[in-house]
């Protein structure tokens, strides 16, 4: 499994229904997208949920960086950035997935959070990042949740998403859900990636 996720921070005042009618617009152009496990369309608007800005940052899992990477060269990716300038793209390590009770539900919200362990030996990092994925899906309403890492930054990312409008999950960024492609979710490998 490998993540992705890139950010368009907007002006002030542009207005976050732009993005929504976007999404509603081309959002299924991913459907059924080769290599694809997940791509969830996330918005975050200045003040819901304390966030301090209005953006629009795509979260992706990928199954094939064969998919990842038709993507980002073959043309899909050249329209927002067209539309909004090149980003930059992080990009991750799958360390952990697993399903959640809430799976066959909609995805309302998700929570990305960014906890950087210092001073802990990388097999304990990485054990804790398994433990934290089985626990973040074993949370009422949720539908997935993955652990990630980027090993150039030493940063470790959880990512879920959640059926309903608030999750319990306080800790980390909040996004609202505009649409979810999942082609290939079910072929994402459940639990510990190595």
């Amino acid at each position: 499994m490998h993540a992705m996720q890139y950010e368009f921070t907007l002006p002030v005042g542009y207005g976050t229904d732009v993005i929504r009618e976007r999404v509603a617009s081309t959002g299924h152009l991913l459907d059924d997208w080769p290599g694809l496990g997940v791509k969830a369309y996330l918005l975050r608007e200045r003040g819901v949920h304390g966030s301090p800005v209005d953006q629009y940052a795509p979260f992706y899992l990928w199954n094939t960086t064969d998919g990842m990477n038709s993507f980002l060269w073959e043309g899909a990716f050249q329209r927002p950035t067209d539309d909004f300038g090149r980003p930059a793209v992080r990009q991750w390590t799958g360390l952990a997935y697993e399903e959640g009770g809430a799976a066959r539900s909609p995805a309302r919200t998700a929570v990305r959070r960014r906890p950087v362990p210092e001073g802990v030996p990388l097999s304990e990092v990485a054990a804790g990042a398994v433990r934290e994925t089985e626990r973040l899906a074993g949370g009422e309403g949720t539908l997935l949740a993955a652990a990630v890492v980027d090993t150039a930054r030493w940063e470790l990312v959880h990512f879920s998403l959640h059926a309903h409008d608030t999750p319990r999950e306080g800790e980390g960024d909040v996004f609202q859900v505009l649409h979810l492609s999942a082609p290939e979710r079910a072929r994402l490998p459940r639990g510990r990636q190595w």
